[in-house]
């Protein structure tokens, strides 16, 4: 999850997903399940589906990496 510019509030939640193999998730379905268990304020407006989050050779998540693919366009 990261923050992204938003006009009206200066930032917004972003989160990446990898969903499992056969699992058929679209981002409405999990913007569905979020809205179900999390308070508002932690409700991300947007979710892109990817194969594989990027990782450093320890396992960790490499957000900048995240940020600037969101960037990028």
């Amino acid at each position: 999850m990261i923050g992204v510019p938003d006009p009206d509030f200066g930032q917004r939640l972003k989160v990446f997903v990898v969903a499992r193999e056969g699992a058929g998730l679209t981002g409405d379905e999990i913007k569905d399940h979020v809205k179900r268990n999390l308070a508002r304020y932690k409700f991300p407006r947007d979710v892109e589906l990817l194969d594989e989050l990027p990782r450093n050779p320890t396992g960790k998540v490499l957000k900048r990496e995240l940020e600037a693919r969101e960037q990028d366009g």
